[in-house]
């Protein structure tokens, strides 16, 4: 009988201590760092960064228990991407818009920003996408473009008897003249600087024609408007006249003809071949920005040392190009849906708070994500480390150089780029003219835009 009574005791007790411990489990995946306290969805925009994010996310999450769903749209499809996506019933909370363009296509999808920590911590207000006393568009990095050299090459050319130029040093080219001279004569001299050409190859291929009829098709239209003194946030510029045409085939043709690739093959070649070219010392130099140091460090059998890595203004032949430094703007502009609840718009402007004031989400914003942003709460030595944004900092602070501003923001969508990017290929093939290249360009932009009104 005694034994029996101990029995059902310690079956009792058992219970007891099951019971207990399901309670405190509960309890502790209710409080503790499991805890999940929602979800909000980021659309990113940028593949080579899509890992860091990751990262972000699960840090996050163990700092706030909230969920930060990260999906990254392959590269040329986010804004097929985000029409997918923000269909669903699980849509993006945090996207990104390009420009006033893109507001003018999402504007039904962005909340208002103004009262938003992140508004309060832009440096230039200016910079934001507004609409009324709304703000809609909030950018979240600056970059820069220019011509990427190798200065361990150059010098090498420099120090080279006999050259057909008096030019000592690349300090000293500030005008398309110079350059060109510079260029020329290295091409003349690819054996002795032990290199397949002077500029990696014009990637032509269809998707990865950007460089060319955005980034550089910049420069013409930024002098234009300037001529014309057009509004630079006007998103329904109706005609242009491509009044620097001829300026633009003058750096295209120096690209072209001064290249790892000849002309007739480079519809084949992608951008990830020209970041490789000059990764590999096979180029003294390329188009590109500040975006392409991961490019650059990331490829295998890398030769290019990173405190030999310089940036050049692109000149054209513009009068006063002297004066003239670095690409500067963006097209990374943040919103927040405003078509998903009041908490989740809550919590992603919380995110995004965090991500560029904290202590640690500025940490990765500057040495994960390397991005230069136009907040107040990052001090001047919270810039990344890379040698492309050092360049792009040192032309942002020179007081020397007038920055070009990103105009392509407000060019008409991406059929006038297709359409351009496809006769610039044809012209390298030898198949058209320049001028029909000039021709298709302005008709293009004065049909598309008007499609946008």
């Amino acid at each position: 009988m005694i034994k029996m009574k101990k029995s059902r005791a310690a079956i009792l007790l058992a219970v007891m201590v099951s019971v207990t411990l399901i309670f405190c489990l509960s309890a502790c995946s209710v409080t503790g760092e499991d805890e999940n306290k929602g979800e909000i969805y980021f659309l990113n925009f940028k593949p080579e960064v899509a890992e860091v994010y990751e990262e972000i996310a699960r840090k996050y999450k163990e700092e706030t228990g909230v969920t930060v769903k990260v999906v990254t749209a392959a590269a040329n499809t986010y804004e097929q991407t985000l029409k997918s996506e923000i269909a669903k019933s699980d849509a993006p909370t945090i996207f990104q818009i390009n420009g006033p363009i893109g507001y003018s296509a999402w504007k039904d999808y962005c909340a208002d920003m103004s009262e938003s920590k992140l508004y309060e911590y832009l440096s230039d207000k200016s910079l934001a996408i507004k609409s009324g006393n709304g703000v809609y568009g909030i950018p979240y990095v600056v970059e820069g473009y220019g011509i990427i050299y190798n200065e361990e090459i150059t010098d090498k050319y420099f120090a080279l008897s006999g050259r057909n130029n008096s030019i000592a040093s690349m300090d000293e080219v500030d005008t398309f003249a110079e350059l060109k001279a510079v260029v020329e004569d290295m091409t003349a001299r690819l054996s002795e600087l032990g290199i397949a050409g002077v500029f990696a190859s014009t990637s032509l291929k269809p998707g990865d024609d950007w460089r060319w009829q955005t980034h550089l098709a910049n420069l013409p239209v930024y002098y234009e408007f300037r001529d014309n003194k057009t509004d630079l946030t006007d998103s329904t510029v109706t005609k242009l006249n491509f009044t620097y045409g001829d300026n633009y085939k003058n750096i295209f043709d120096l690209y072209i003809l001064n290249s790892v690739t000849e002309p007739g093959k480079l519809g084949t070649k992608l951008v990830s071949d020209s970041m490789s070219e000059f990764a590999l010392g096979q180029c003294a130099m390329v188009q590109n920005g500040t975006w392409a140091w991961n490019d650059i460090k990331g490829v295998a059998g890398n030769t290019v040392k990173s405190d030999k890595i310089k940036m050049l203004p692109i000149y054209m032949g513009v009068d006063g190009e002297e004066k003239q430094g670095l690409c500067i703007g963006t097209e990374n502009y943040l919103a927040v849906n405003s078509q998903v609840s009041a908490d989740k718009q809550k919590m992603s402007f919380e995110f995004l708070d965090w991500l560029f004031s904290s202590d640690t989400g500025k940490k990765y914003v500057t040495d994960k994500l390397g991005f230069t942003t136009p907040f107040s709460t990052f001090k001047d030595n919270e810039i990344p480390g890379d040698p492309l944004a050092k360049e792009v900092k040192r032309y942002m602070s020179d007081g020397k150089t007038e920055n070009v501003s990103w105009v392509f923001t407000v060019f008409p969508g991406s059929v006038f780029k297709e359409n351009f990017g496809a006769a610039l290929l044809r012209y390298a093939q030898g198949k058209i003219n320049f001028d029909e290249v000039k021709k298709t360009v302005k008709e293009s932009w004065e049909r598309e835009s008007s499609l946008l009104k």
